[in-house]
Parts: C-alpha cells; structure tokens; sequence
C-alpha cells in the first residue's frame, strides 16, 4: 500500500488581538502566528477498502470521525468523490509529540497534513492555496498550519499573509498536563467582559487589521530582533485566562524571573511559552523552571521557531 509520512508542526501565537464579532458570529481577529519545531508524524496510506480509519498513540486523541484528522479526509472525499472511488479510502496514523488541548493547533496541523497526505497520495495536484481553502472548512488554524513560518492572519484567524521566516530563535514550552482551557469558554468570557470596546463598523474593523503591518511586532519581525520581538509579545485572552487559571499564571511568572527575553500564553492557552538568547539558555529555563515547579504533571520542551509547515518525511 502506498504511503506518505509527514511533519506536521504545532504553532503559538506571538500577538493575538481581538476586534469585534463578525456576521458570522466568530470573533475578528488580528494575529501573527509562528511554526515551531514541535511536530506530530502523521501517516497517511492507502486502503484496500472505501473506511477512513484513524489510530493515535495518545489516549485522550478520539479515533473516530469527531478526529479533526478525520474530518479532513471526509472532506477530501466529498470534494473529489471520482478520486476517492479510485483510490478508496486511507489509513491515518497520528504520532503525538504535541502535547493536546494545549493551544498549539496540534489537531489543526494533523488535519493540514492529511490534506497534504491525500493531495499526494491521490495525485490530485492541489496548489497551496487550494489546500488552504480547504482547510478553512475545517478551522481557522488549518490554512496557516499548511503553510507554516511567520504570518499575519486575520479574519477569523483564516486570511494569511506571509511575514518573513523566523528561523533558529530558541524558546521553552511548558504545559500542565491534566490542564485544559475551552477556547469558546475564553473567547465568551472575553466577549462578556471587554465586548464594549468591540469595534463596530466595518471601515474600524479593517483599519485596525491594516494597522498590524506597520505595528512594532512586525517592524521587529522584519528586522530579525529576537529580543525586539520578545518585548512586544501580545494577547488579549490572557486577561480573562490568567485570573481564571493560578496554574497558567504561575508558568509565565517563574518564566519572566528566570531571566527570558519575554514570555506570554500562546492562543487561548494553557500552554505557554518563553522566548529565549539561544538554546543553552532555553535548556538552562527549562532546568531551573523544573526546579521551581516540581510537578510531575508538568510538560517542558525546549523547541525553536522555524520557517516550515507541513513537510514530507518519507514516501513508500
């Protein structure tokens, strides 16, 4: 049976803005979202058989059609169902390395990389942004987890514009891992909360989106500025998440005195990330962060931003 094996990186956010409420109901967003070395396997291969079939390595992943993974395969077959009655269905194989409901779109980026799985298992040809298309059905993560690098995104998160790669800046990850946020209860929270300084028109709505281009994050983006960078780290969620969660909290303060160059919650949380001089100083945060916090139940990784989304491994 053919295969495709491919790297599917997880992503953080390194500035997330929250506008006001679409049409649609979704929240208008302006953010810059950032690849990570971090990565889960994902083998797509062929099946004698019509059955979409998933298996992971992680317990709590469902192995079942409500798998993001899964879905992405369906669509696949809904939007080329000569193809699919070609070539029958797929076998998709998830390693997990990225730790889950962590806010680093590690379901997003197993959907991207089964789309990219099909593509080529199916000949299909797809171009990227035909494949970033399609991810859109399936969440505003998806098109920028194909993709990868650095980019501006807006809209519902779907709308990308790619910023030069960010290669090699050194950062440490840490997540509890019995810990998880609802990134709809965040958002609601935010909506209750600070939803009277919502912009309201359309004109301020894409003003505002506009004005990130020029903003400081992506003068400092353009310029390399590692350090540049770390200062302007931005998220709006955290002032509903961290009162909420003492556990989030206390990783961004033991990481903000042990010396980083910034630190911030990437997306809706829990997880949360430090952006470090080089890598000893990010195994040297890891090492004193375990110390301070010596919990079992909390994951550290040492990662680094990097230029790339979805990456073939290997091909049978």
């Amino acid at each position: 049976m053919r295969s495709y094996t491919l790297i599917a990186p997880a992503k953080i956010n390194l500035h997330l803005e929250i506008l006001g409420v679409r049409p649609d109901a979704y929240h208008e967003l302006v953010m810059i979202l950032q690849s990570i070395n971090l990565s889960d396997e994902i083998s797509v291969q062929a099946s004698d058989t019509q059955a979409i079939r998933v298996r992971c390595n992680h317990p709590e992943v469902p192995a079942d059609n409500s798998n993001i993974a899964y879905k992405a395969a369906e669509l696949m077959a809904t939007e080329f169902p000569s193809t699919f009655a070609k070539y029958g269905g797929v076998n998709i194989t998830i390693n997990k390395r990225i730790p889950v409901a962590a806010g680093l779109a590690g379901g997003s980026t197993n959907a991207a990389a089964v789309l990219v799985g099909i593509d080529l298992l199916w000949k299909l040809g797809l171009t990227q942004s035909e494949l970033e298309e399609l991810g859109a059905q399936l969440g505003s993560d998806v098109p920028f987890c194909v993709a990868g690098g650095t980019a501006i995104a807006t809209g519902r998160g779907e709308q990308l514009s790619p910023l030069p790669s960010l290669d090699n800046i050194y950062i440490v990850l840490a997540k509890f891992r019995s810990l998880a946020v609802s990134t709809p209860w965040a958002y609601k929270t935010y909506r209750q909360q600070f939803g009277d300084s919502y912009l309201k028109d359309t004109d301020s709505l894409t003003t505002r989106a506009a004005a990130i281009h020029s903003g400081p994050i992506v003068k400092a983006i353009l310029n390399q500025d590692a350090t540049e960078i770390a200062q302007k780290l931005h998220n709006d969620l955290e002032r509903v998440v961290l009162p909420e969660y003492p556990q989030v909290l206390q990783l961004r303060e033991t990481f903000a005195s042990a010396g980083v160059l910034g630190t911030m919650m990437s997306g809706s949380g829990p997880s949360v990330f430090a952006i470090c001089e080089s890598q000893q100083q990010a195994e040297e945060v890891k090492l004193r962060v375990r110390e301070t916090i010596p919990d079992e139940d909390l994951e550290l990784f040492v990662t680094r931003m990097t230029s790339h989304g979805i990456q073939i491994a290997s091909s049978v």
